[in-house]
């Protein structure tokens, strides 16, 4: 998941750039069908916009591409930053989940779903038969 905060709405020349190197970057992953990138998702919460991701692993080093979007979007928030400290700020969690259950009831698939498919739950199903105690990694 990633995310930025306005923090100082009278500032557009920060956060402005900041909003809008993600679809770039977006864009840039999607194209390209080895990037790694399953899928991701746009929501706009109380602390700004949030973009879920679906990677298909986390070796998967977008940020470490220096020939790739995110390097220079990078470099220039940093400078941005230190031009105006705290006017806008960004956050980042990765998570590694190797049992997953969507569920979707009377609408399209969306989030993980959308990104790496989906199955039939089965008539009568119960969700303790799906998808199976969690394993842990040896």
């Amino acid at each position: 998941m990633i995310g930025m905060r306005v923090n100082r709405l009278h500032r557009p020349d920060l956060w402005i750039p900041v909003f809008m190197a993600m679809p770039r970057m977006l864009a840039e992953l999607s194209a390209d069908a080895g990037s790694g990138l399953l899928g991701y998702r746009i929501t706009m919460g109380a602390g700004g916009p949030l973009v879920v991701q679906y990677w298909r692993t986390p070796e998967d080093a977008y940020a470490s591409d220096t020939g790739a979007e995110h390097r220079p979007a990078w470099a220039e928030f940093n400078r941005r930053a230190r031009s105006a400290p705290g006017a806008v700020g960004i956050w980042h969690e990765t998570y590694v989940v190797n049992r997953a259950e969507p569920m979707y009831v009377g609408m399209p698939l969306t989030g993980l779903a959308a990104a790496t498919g989906s199955r039939e739950a089965g008539t009568g199903s119960r969700a303790a038969q799906r998808p199976g105690p969690a394993r842990r990694a040896a």
